[in-house]
């Protein structure tokens, strides 16, 4: 027989831990994507119709350079914290989830901080 309370059995489960934090801060991060993708898609827009030079140019802009760091740090935020969720409701045996996980985060900051060094490198060009 059981003698722990409801409270006492649910402690380190589900949201008890950090469920609620996880959700607002995938709400935070699409809600800074949408002005951050509407900048990106005229970026992609200026892309499709200028040079080369004329890109590396426009994007050497501080302005554009920080709205496009900003851009990639949201998006693989905001995917990371996604495919976080989808590994720890579909990934069924527990050493399994904390790797594939670990692993999600390991690369995505990896790809971003590649991301950052790119745009970096494109500053210096100018």
């Amino acid at each position: 027989m059981d003698y722990r309370t409801p409270l006492a059995k649910a402690r380190g489960l589900g949201s008890a831990k950090s469920g609620t934090v996880h959700w607002w801060m995938q709400r935070v991060s699409a809600a800074a994507l949408i002005p951050l993708s509407l900048w990106w898609l005229t970026f992609i827009g200026h892309l499709l119709k200028s040079s080369y030079p004329q890109t590396v140019v426009w994007l050497s802009k501080p302005l554009n350079s920080v709205l496009m760091i900003a851009w990639i740090l949201a998006v693989f935020y905001h995917a990371g914290l996604g495919l976080q969720v989808v590994i720890e409701d579909y990934v069924h045996t527990e050493w399994l989830k904390i790797v594939s996980v670990w692993i999600v985060k390991l690369a995505f900051t990896l790809l971003a901080l590649v991301a950052v060094m790119a745009i970096f490198n494109i500053g210096k060009m100018v």
